[in-house]
């Protein structure tokens, strides 16, 4: 049974991946969506690569913030 327990690890662990990727290619376009809105309420029309580059910024900052273990600096007990 240790070979079929490795496999389903294995599976698990791809599956997860895939979900965290769709997760942060939605949260990216959130993030777009976001910078245009905000860059429209403060009179400005920057181009799209402006755009995409600080979302791309954000929401790698985002993802980076949320996968650190600072949680024992706040804390918070598992």
């Amino acid at each position: 049974m240790g070979i079929l327990d490795s496999f389903g690890a294995l599976v698990g662990s791809i599956v997860a991946s895939i979900v965290l990727l769709v997760f942060a290619i939605v949260s990216f376009f959130i993030t777009v969506f976001i910078v245009q809105v905000g860059a429209g309420l403060a009179g400005y029309s920057p181009s799209g690569d402006f755009v995409a580059l600080s979302a791309a910024v954000l929401a790698t900052g985002a993802i980076v913030a949320g996968a650190t273990p600072m949680s024992s600096l706040a804390g918070v007990e598992e």
